[in-house]
């Protein structure tokens, strides 16, 4: 029998591995830019074409590499990085598995120059999928750029798998972020097809946010600092009426890392338990240090989740840091037993003493009594003179004869004409709508009974609105006697731009748009100025993995999205008028049956239905 086992060939184990390791442009990012980093540069280019599809190019003033290990960085398993497997419980860098660059080389068209500062000349290497097509000796500035062409042009299935260019420039923008955040010594910039799109050039980690983030951002953060043998922690957490619906500015860092824990992120909402309405989430940049030997990094092949020796202390350290923080800043309520000064003695009534009332009443005095006193007790009050109480009754009794007599009352009597309807008419209009745990509607027809679900039959009748509006481009707008200025981070304003001929058919009126701002003129008729803010963020939210391709898929999923943020919410109280406003509108739909999510607006009860159950 012949052998059915066999050694995989290099290139082949090469593009397996680059499955693990590279599933879209945004990898390729992140493990050059770690590379970057762990070369010690203190001036890092990032330059993209089509979304990374193109080119994905690192440019660093770091070490750089010799001859011999340029040529050998592309193998499999080759790192400076660690020397033994005790290593990898001590790592202070980024890379250590040493299959990145070969991964990335399997599946791309490579080009690398390299020269280290004590060398006069550089290497210039060219390889593709795989193949070393040449090496040369170049004239090159110190340190290494690393250019990587045509991904996946070896694996077209891999290439189908990719998004649009927005959604993967989104991917690239968030690994971006990701280093730059956790280097703010570090000067990066970010180029996309030819424009600068980030600038940051070294600063502390407060300006590197905010210079991330934009200006507005500094008074929404609460700094965060503890100390113990476990861990040290340090950074920001943003104010609790800054909360969003959406987790987009959530960062840990472990060790200049980041990582993605739902545990630390649960210490962190247990810190704020009682300042956030529902559904809202805070913004938190908080960077640990922890000693290397209490971690295991090496769990992931992306390595953005570490396994931590004592969770359960890091959780309490954390959520008592971060509370402290926000009671520190007088942002969470506390319990105050101190006076209030509002409520002391003006200082210039404190020592006076209080002042007699000038009017006195006599408590001996009787005024059925016939005797008069000879002196009576006070002195500011004088008794009226009552010797001709006679006088004041003369006339009263014919002036009262004269009210009391009766008065002839004429009333304008209406003249009572036929009914403009039928019983039958008549009764079906004093049916009466009913609201059942502010959640549904009972609505009695000739059958039975149909139960509306408040909140998916108004999602439905806005979706269709919205829909429509963007379709025939005939929104109506309310002007605003003041523009609103709304910010926002610069890849929210990005997104914004790309929706902003959409949003405008709805009835928006953008007035301006610059990096961390929009202005609004116009808001479309049945939104208030107040609902603004968080429709535009749930907006945001919902489109978080990328806008779609085609126009109608995305008129669709605004107004999917702007329908769920304005209809009536489980446990809103309807009067009559607009229970049958909802019902009306629903049935007035092209498909009341379903809301826009899916799910039914309505069930019907029959009689037959009703005198079932009562037979059992």
């Amino acid at each position: 029998m012949s052998s059915i086992i066999q050694l995989l060939p290099d290139h082949v184990a090469n593009q397996i591995a680059a499955g693990e390791v590279v599933q879209r442009p945004a990898s390729v990012v992140k493990e050059l830019l770690e590379n970057a980093v762990d070369a010690k540069a203190t001036d890092i280019k990032l330059i993209i074409k089509d979304a990374g599809k193109s080119l994905v190019q690192v440019i660093d003033n770091g070490l750089g590499m010799s001859v011999t290990d340029a040529r050998l960085c592309f193998e499999r398993h080759a790192t400076s990085k660690i020397r033994q497997a005790e290593d990898l419980f001590s790592l202070h860098t980024k890379g250590f598995r040493g299959e990145a660059l070969a991964s990335i080389a399997a599946i791309a068209h490579v080009e690398m120059k390299t020269r280290p500062d004590q060398e006069e000349l550089g290497t210039h290497i060219v390889i593709e999928g795989s193949k070393f097509m040449s090496q040369d000796v170049a004239v090159l500035p110190k340190g290494t750029s690393f250019a990587v062409k045509n991904l996946f042009f070896n694996i077209p299935a891999r290439r189908n798998f990719l998004k649009s260019d927005i959604v993967e420039q989104r991917h690239i923008i968030d690994e971006f972020l990701r280093v730059v955040m956790a280097h703010p010594n570090i000067h990066f910039t970010l180029y996309h097809n030819g424009s600068e799109v980030f600038n940051l050039p070294q600063s502390n980690i407060r300006q590197r946010i905010v210079n991330i983030f934009g200006g507005k951002t500094n008074e929404k953060l609460v700094p965060v600092k503890e100390t113990t043998d476990i861990v040290s922690i340090q950074g920001f957490v943003s104010k609790p009426e800054f909360s969003k619906k959406s987790r987009g500015e959530q960062f840990f860092f472990v060790n200049d890392r980041f990582i993605k824990s739902g545990y630390l992120h649960h210490a962190v909402m247990a810190a704020y338990e009682g300042l956030l309405k529902d559904g809202c989430q805070p913004a938190y940049y908080l960077y640990l240090d922890v000693p290397p030997h209490t971690i295991d990094i090496n769990i992931h092949p992306t390595k953005t989740e570490i396994k931590f020796d004592d969770e359960h202390a890091l959780y309490a350290i954390l959520r008592s840091a971060i509370k402290h923080s926000l009671g520190q800043f007088n942002v969470a309520p506390v319990l105050d037993f101190e006076r209030d000064p509002n409520l002391d003695t003006p200082y210039d009534y404190k020592n006076q003493e209080a002042s007699v009332p000038l009017i006195q009443v006599d408590a001996n005095f009787n005024p059925f009594s016939d005797d008069k006193p000879s002196k009576p007790s006070y002195s500011t009050y004088k008794k009226p003179d009552t010797s001709h109480w006679e006088g004041l009754y003369v006339g009263l009794r014919q002036e009262t004869e004269t009210l009391t007599a009766p008065v002839e009352i004429h009333f304008e009597q209406e003249e009572v004409t036929a009914s403009l309807f039928d019983d039958h008419e008549q009764e079906q209009q004093t049916v009466k709508l009913f609201q059942i745990h502010k959640k549904y509607i009972v609505n009695p027809i000739k059958s039975g009974m149909i139960i509306v679900d408040q909140q998916r039959a108004h999602q439905r009748i806005l979706y269709e609105k919205f829909l429509t509006n963007m379709t025939v481009r005939q929104a109506a707008s309310q002007q605003l006697l003041f523009p609103l200025t709304l910010y926002f981070s610069r890849q929210e304003i990005e997104l914004i731009a790309e929706l902003q001929e959409s949003l405008v058919n709805t009835g928006f009126v953008f007035e301006s748009m610059a990096d961390d701002h929009a202005v609004i003129s116009g808001l479309p008729v049945n939104v208030a100025e107040s609902e603004v803010s968080i429709l535009l963020e749930q907006l945001l939210g919902d489109l978080q993995d990328g806008i779609p391709d085609s126009s109608f898929s995305q008129n669709d999923s605004i107004a999917k999205s702007m329908a769920r943020s304005l209809a009536v919410k489980t446990g809103t109280f309807l009067n009559e008028k607009e229970q049958e406003n909802i019902v009306n509108g629903l049935f007035a739909c092209k498909d009341p049956n379903v809301s826009p999510f899916h799910k039914p607006t309505f069930i019907t009860m029959r009689v037959e239905d009703l005198d079932k159950k009562f037979a059992l």
